[in-house]
């Protein structure tokens, strides 16, 4: 239906333009419809456009499709969000799965006969017989290296009181290493038995019927077990090689009043373990200055006394 046209505007003046609208009159027909006065400052253009642009009745299949495209993106969302939760948990137990079986397998090929031993070398041996070291852990050979027993190489090796200390080393597939460390010997004690050549330590290495060459006699009172045992050993072994070449004999009788005697009949006054590698420079000095000297004090380790 077309609009029917406004009414014309008043012109005469005094007359307020915001009139109430007005009204048909009775009896009159729809065609006679007065139209209402427009509002001052707008145009038919900006009605017609306040009424195209006005909300559009829905219906049902609208309101139904709108349902309808809301719960599919939303069953979207749901599985975008559990195909993520999928892939991150495959990761994460195909990961875990990954470490077990690698530390699984590790596992059992370390106890399996794969990495059994078949070699044993000692290294470190120099007075001790290297073939009679590894004879004596024979019993290792066939075992697989994690499975080494460390006590049974321990009571093997009680048979050799010159090892002083040792480590095992494992080196796959089927190596064992055994690094010892020998004890030194400081000279030998002698008694109804014979010649006991001991350490430092007082630990006894090997008895013989004559004196082993190159070891000097202990005469230590007190035995192994005294003070004055314990500063003889450290003397002994803070002595340089040349002089330790030529020692013959050490007495003690207090762990104050250590006496070397050398080879070529020298007498050294060496005192206490005090200042023994100073004491080793100052001695050596003096046999360069006077080596015809029969007896050297360096028992204040400052000065040597020749005698």
């Amino acid at each position: 239906m077309r609009r029917p046209p406004p009414l014309p505007t008043r012109e005469s003046p005094g007359e307020d333009e915001s009139a109430p609208l007005a009204r048909p009159r009775r009896g009159s027909s729809a065609d006679e419809v007065v139209s209402p006065v427009p509002i001052a400052g707008r145009t038919d253009e900006d009605s017609t456009a306040t009424e195209e642009s006005g909300p559009e009745p829905t219906s049902t299949r609208d309101v139904w499709r709108a349902a309808r495209a809301r719960r599919k993106a939303l069953r979207g969302e749901i599985r975008r969000f559990t195909q993520r939760s999928r892939r991150r948990r495959i990761i994460w137990l195909s990961t875990i799965g990954a470490i077990v079986v690698l530390i699984g397998g590790s596992v059992a090929a370390a106890y399996s006969p794969l990495f059994a031993v078949e070699k044993i070398t000692v290294v470190g041996a120099s007075s001790l017989d290297p073939a009679a070291i590894e004879a004596a852990l024979a019993e290792q050979v066939g075992t697989p290296l994690a499975l080494v027993d460390s006590s049974e190489v321990k009571a093997a090796l009680l048979a050799f009181p010159l090892i002083e200390t040792y480590a095992l080393e494992a080196k796959p597939p089927h190596d064992l290493t055994v690094r010892i460390v020998e004890r030194t010997p400081v000279g030998v004690i002698r008694s109804d038995a014979g010649y006991t050549l001991v350490d430092a330590a007082g630990v006894a290495l090997a008895t013989t019927t004559d004196q082993p060459a190159g070891q000097p006699l202990l005469d230590i009172t007190g035995g192994t077990d005294s003070s004055a045992f314990e500063s003889a050993g450290l003397v002994v072994r803070s002595l340089p090689a040349d002089i330790r070449g030529q020692l013959t004999g050490v007495r003690a009788s207090t762990a104050d009043d250590v006496t070397l005697t050398l080879s070529t009949g020298l007498t050294v006054v060496w005192g206490s373990t005090d200042k023994s590698p100073t004491k080793a420079l100052v001695l050596a000095q003096a046999l360069k200055a006077k080596p015809d000297a029969s007896t050297v004090d360096v028992s204040s380790a400052e000065t040597a006394v020749v005698g």
